[in-house]
């Protein structure tokens, strides 16, 4: 069975942990890692990109000089792609990138991040823990204390850890999500998942099945 460290609220290491089999023991299947960051990448794709054309472009639509009798090539328009100032032939113009993939596709390969991560021993579980406020030296400290200062850390709280949140997101190099957002984009990006208890099960009641 895969296992994690264990680490106390103020990030001392208190033991292991054991993690469910059906989310952190599955094989890694690269297929599925490809097309789940592909379409994630693809989602994000704002899609303004725009060059205008022949009929959009700022010149004169007057004939540039006769057609015989000069020894050059005839010519047209100003606006036209073959011309230095021109319109774009075939350039983009907005679009939306989005697309839906297969629900067991997301799945597959979200636990095949999982499972990748936790056979590198790159999964940590801490205590759960609360702040009066946003903190965010305060959460500095125990990544300091866990030995995660400095590198690409993810983050998994459970949907009410708000002042907790609030004290991660500006942390260079933490990125922090709820359990029900977890993805295997983000996994993938991480050196380092850090669970807290409570979102550990949370994951297991979304994606363990």
């Amino acid at each position: 069975m895969a296992t994690a460290k264990l680490y106390s609220e103020a990030g001392e290491a208190k033991g292991t942990v054991d993690l469910p089999t059906s989310l952190f023991e599955q094989p890694v299947h690269k297929q599925a890692l490809y097309e789940a960051v592909r379409n994630y990448m693809a989602n994000r794709r704002q899609g303004t990109h725009d060059t205008k054309t022949r009929a959009e472009v700022k010149a004169s639509t007057a004939k540039l000089y006769r057609q015989k009798g000069t020894g050059r090539a005839r010519a047209g328009s100003a606006g036209s792609p073959t011309r230095v100032g021109g319109g774009v032939a075939f350039g983009p113009h907005p679009r939306d990138y989005s697309y839906t993939l297969p629900r067991k596709i997301k799945r597959r390969a979200l636990k095949s991040a999982l499972s990748d991560r936790a056979g590198n021993d790159r999964v940590s579980v801490i205590e759960d823990f609360k702040m009066d406020a946003p903190r965010t030296q305060a959460l500095v400290g125990i990544l300091k204390t866990m030995e995660l200062e400095g590198r690409h850390t993810l983050l998994v709280l459970d949907r009410e850890g708000d002042n907790v949140y609030l004290s991660a997101r500006n942390i260079k190099g933490v990125r922090v999500l709820r359990s029900n957002e977890l993805n295997a984009y983000t996994i993938l990006w991480a050196d380092n998942l850090v669970f807290t208890q409570k979102a550990l099960i949370g994951v297991e009641e979304v994606f363990g099945s």
